[in-house]
């Protein structure tokens, strides 16, 4: 790894309330992503880690803006960018592998079309070429039959083919930086772990950076290099797989490895985290996790957690660190 490739400084992201008024979804998230690493952010539904990666791509709905901070990308700020240069950037230089593909792909076009668009869209190459590229990339993501798959309709291939496919569509200019999100939650086990494969072989053998969104830290230690821990519209825990899964701090990020079912407790009840993540709508305290956390002392209530610096690359959130 040579560097950071992406850079996001202190993002915020708020949503518009029916009062005009708006609420912070993202609280002040700052971030690196290596070149060449896979980079996992986990954490429960509701906590702002599809969101993060929806401003990253700048597909953020009309009524989130972001309100405050940079995503710096080869130097150039995306959230000041023009239309014209973030579509030139999109697609090209970094991608997005959607979490449910049924509903990411166009019913009404052919896989060819679809999965050709992006080439069409930012390289000068002639019918020929893309239909041999498309053919070509569906054969690499393990598509059995690719020249049939090509002339299918979406509804007319299963779950896994379809996320193959958005694979390869998300691929076809070798972007810099594929952003995933959640792209196997909807996938039986041994299609995930098919997926799962894929993705660590496009990052190895063609120097893709992945930022790859998750709830199941499972999932996470099976294709991650560093893991950022999100709660609540903030970053929590941030450090290697081995850092986060080995010696977790914070109180969070260890009832989120509770949860992993393991063979050694088959049948029982999984411990689960008391409570719910809080809506943008609700009021938070200074440290947003403290009426969750079974661990909270009073100046948890009273006073945000520091940054504490645990390891090289591990930092935690938590005044308990």
């Amino acid at each position: 790894m040579t560097g950071n490739i992406l850079q996001i400084r202190d993002l915020t992201l708020s949503v518009a309330e029916r009062d005009g008024s708006m609420a912070t979804a993202v609280d002040h998230i700052s971030f690196d992503v290596r070149e060449g690493e896979i980079l996992g952010i986990v954490g429960e539904s509701g906590c702002g880690k599809s969101l993060t990666v929806m401003a990253l791509m700048g597909l953020l709905r009309d009524d989130v803006k972001a309100t405050d901070g940079q995503i710096l990308f080869q130097g150039e700020d995306l959230l000041k960018i023009s239309p014209k240069r973030r579509r030139e950037i999109s697609g090209k230089d970094m991608s997005i592998i959607y979490q449910e593909p049924m509903t990411s792909l166009n019913p009404l076009m052919k896989i060819e079309k679809q999965v050709a668009e992006p080439l069409k869209l930012h390289g000068k190459v002639t019918k020929e070429e893309m239909h041999q590229k498309a053919l070509d990339l569906l054969t690499e993501v393990g598509i059995q039959d690719p020249e049939a798959c090509l002339k299918a309709y979406p509804h007319q291939l299963s779950g896994g083919m379809r996320q193959r496919v958005m694979i390869a569509m998300a691929s076809i200019c070798s972007p810099r930086i594929l952003l995933a999100d959640e792209p196997t939650t909807a996938l039986d086990v041994t299609t995930q772990a098919h997926v799962l494969d894929l993705l660590k072989r496009i990052n190895r053998e063609y120097g893709a950076t992945i930022v790859f969104i998750s709830h199941d830290l499972g999932v996470i230690n099976r294709i991650c290099d560093r893991v950022i821990v999100m709660y609540a519209g903030k970053i929590v825990e941030t450090g290697t797989c081995r850092d986060i899964l080995d010696a977790p701090c914070h109180e969070y990020t260890r009832g989120l490895i509770r949860s992993i079912p393991t063979r050694d407790r088959k049948g029982e009840e999984l411990p689960c985290i008391p409570g719910r993540v809080p809506s943008v709508e609700d009021p938070r305290e200074p440290c947003p996790f403290a009426p969750r956390c079974q661990r909270a002392l009073e100046i948890c209530h009273k006073e945000a957690p520091p940054s504490v610096r645990i390891d090289e690359d591990h930092t935690a959130c938590c005044h308990l660190c």
